[in-house]
C-alpha cells in the first residue's frame, strides 16, 4: 500500500488557483500517523483515492482531479491537532448539488482510519461554482419593505410551550406576542402535525392572531409556518396552503437534508415566500470542537441552497454559542 502522500495527494508547494474549493479541517491523527500523511488521506479519500493504487487511474487525469493538501499547521494550544488546507479541482463537483458537493467533502473521511477526530472548520467557495446555486431570494432590505419597518432591529419570539397547545390556545400566543410589540412568532422545530393540533388547525388560527395583532396595532406582522414533513409532497402541499392563508414566511428544519431543503427553497423563490431555516440537528456535528462541522460551514451551505436566513442560536440563554461564531 503507497501512502497517500507519495501518490500526489500532498504538495507543499501546490499554488492555489482562484477557482479551487478550499476546505479547512482540523485533523487530529492516530497515534503513530504523521500529520502530513493524515492530511493527504483526508485529500485524497474526498477526492479521487482508494486504499491502494488501482490500474483505472490511468484512464484519467488524476494528476488534475486530485484533491492537493498543501498546508498543515499546529492548532495553536493544542499537541495532537492541526490544521490541514486541501484544495479541490472545481470539476469534482456537479454544480448547483449542496448533495454531491457534500458527499465528497464529508462523505466518506470522518470514519478514516488515518484520523481518530476530524472537523470541517471553513471553506472558501469560488464565484464560478457559487454562481451554479440560486442562493437566498430575500434580504434584510426586501424584508423591512415588506415590513415597512426601517431604522430599528426586527423582534421576534418562539411560541412555548412548543408541544401541546391546541390550534385555538397557539393562535392566542401568536396574537397577544404581535400585539405586544413583536414583529413575528415563529414555530418550533419539532411542531409539525401531531394529533393535538394538526397544520391546518395551527396554519389558520396563526393566520387569525397576525391578522387581529396588524390590525390592532396597524403594523405589519407575521409568523413562521413550520412545513417540515415526511415527504416533500407533504412539504409542499403544507407551504402551498400557508402561501394561500396569507403567509409571507414558511420554515423548515435542518433535519429535513440537504436536497429538501434546496427544493423547497426553489418553491420559495417561485413563489415570492420567504424562507427560514431551524438549525434542528446542528449541534450533534457542530458543538464537538474537534470533530465534525463547524456551524460556519452549514451557515454557509443554506446560504447557497436558498435559504434567507438561519436560526443561529444566542449568546445568553440555555443553548451553547460562541459569540465570535453568532
Amino acid at each position: 500500500v503507497i501512502p497517500y502522500a507519495k501518490m500526489g495527494y500532498w504538495d507543499a508547494a501546490y499554488a492555489v488557483k482562484s477557482t479551487d474549493i478550499l476546505a479547512l479541517f482540523r485533523i487530529t491523527p492516530q497515534p503513530g500517523v504523521d500529520p502530513v500523511e493524515a492530511a493527504a488521506a483526508v485529500a485524497g479519500e474526498s477526492s479521487t483515492a482508494t486504499w491502494t493504487v488501482v490500474w483505472t487511474d490511468l484512464l484519467t487525469a488524476c494528476e488534475r482531479y486530485r484533491a492537493k493538501a498543501y498546508r498543515v499547521d499546529p492548532v495553536p494550544n493544542t499537541t495532537d491537532q492541526y490544521f490541514a488546507f486541501i484544495a479541490y479541482e472545481c470539476d469534482l463537483f456537479e454544480e448547483g448539488s449542496l448533495a454531491n458537493l457534500t458527499a465528497s467533502i464529508i462523505g466518506n473521511v470522518f470514519g478514516f482510519k488515518a484520523v481518530s477526530a476530524l472537523r470541517l472548520e471553513d471553506m472558501r467557495i469560488p464565484h464560478s461554482y457559487l454562481k451554479t446555486f440560486q442562493g437566498p431570494a430575500t434580504g434584510i432590505i426586501v424584508e423591512r419593505e415588506r415590513l415597512n419597518k426601517y431604522g430599528l432591529p426586527l423582534l421576534g419570539a418562539t411560541v412555548k410551550p412548543k408541544l401541546g397547545l391546541s390550534g385555538k390556545n397557539y393562535g392566542r400566543v401568536v396574537y397577544e406576542g404581535l400585539k405586544g410589540g413583536l414583529d413575528f412568532l415563529k414555530d418550533d422545530e419539532n411542531i409539525n402535525s401531531q394529533p393535538f393540533m394538526r397544520w391546518r388547525e395551527r396554519f389558520l388560527n396563526c393566520m387569525e392572531g397576525i391578522n387581529r395583532a396588524s390590525t390592532a396595532t396597524g403594523e405589519v406582522k407575521g409568523s413562521y409556518l413550520n412545513v417540515t414533513a415526511a415527504t416533500m409532497e407533504e412539504v409542499y402541499e403544507r407551504a402551498e396552503y400557508a402561501k394561500a392563508v396569507g403567509s409571507v414566511i414558511i420554515m423548515i428544519d435542518l433535519v429535513m437534508g440537504y436536497t429538501a431543503i434546496q427544493s423547497i427553497a426553489y418553491w420559495a423563490r417561485t413563489n415570492d415566500m420567504i424562507l427560514h431555516l431551524h438549525r434542528a440537528g446542528n449541534s450533534t456535528y457542530a458543538r464537538q470542537k474537534n470533530h465534525g462541522i463547524n456551524f460556519r460551514v452549514i451557515c454557509k451551505w443554506m446560504r447557497m441552497a436558498g435559504v434567507d436566513h438561519i436560526h443561529a442560536g444566542t449568546v445568553v440563554g440555555k443553548l451553547e454559542g460562541d459569540p465570535l461564531m453568532i
